[in-house]
């Protein structure tokens, strides 16, 4: 319990340090997506789920910081990851910009860090409580056949 609420107190910190330097980011979420389910993970330090994924380490590529973050987050290793879309969100006080990939063979493990709390598969149309508008929509959007977006998150 002492973890968590230092997790979250850091994640904190961190938002507000976006807020005063106002960054421009790069990340990568990961639509793994086999048998009509979708991997979502669990973070310690924020409520509900989310799609795997990270921000960009200086010197990464984005199939790097992709295979490197679905395997920190889900165990999971990938096969043949494709782009989805390229989106934008300008909350938190900063111009983030996640480019997402989907996976349709991908191997994963169940397993618990510092930062993940739980890894789970659901029906893309029985989701978990709790995930976030964007990434609904992006599960959504793939449900629908939609590809190549480029839209706000």
């Amino acid at each position: 319990m002492l973890g968590r609420k230092l997790a979250r107190f850091l994640y904190s910190v961190k938002r507000l340090q976006w807020r005063l330097s106002r960054p421009l980011t790069v990340g990568v979420r990961l639509l793994a997506v086999e048998e009509g389910r979708v991997l979502l993970v669990r973070h310690s330090y924020m409520d509900g789920w989310y799609l795997p994924g990270g921000g960009l380490n200086e010197g990464e590529s984005l199939g790097e910081a992709l295979s490197r973050e679905a395997a920190e987050e889900a165990g999971a290793v990938l096969r043949d990851p494709r782009l989805f879309g390229v989106y934008s969100s300008f909350h938190e006080e900063k111009s983030d910009h996640i480019v997402v990939f989907f996976c349709e063979d991908f191997t994963w493990r169940a397993g618990r860090n510092r930062e993940i709390e739980e890894v789970d598969c659901f029906g893309l149309d029985q989701l978990a409580e709790g995930i976030s508008p964007g990434r609904r929509r992006r599960i959504a959007e793939f449900a629908a056949g939609a590809t190549a977006i480029a839209a706000p998150w």
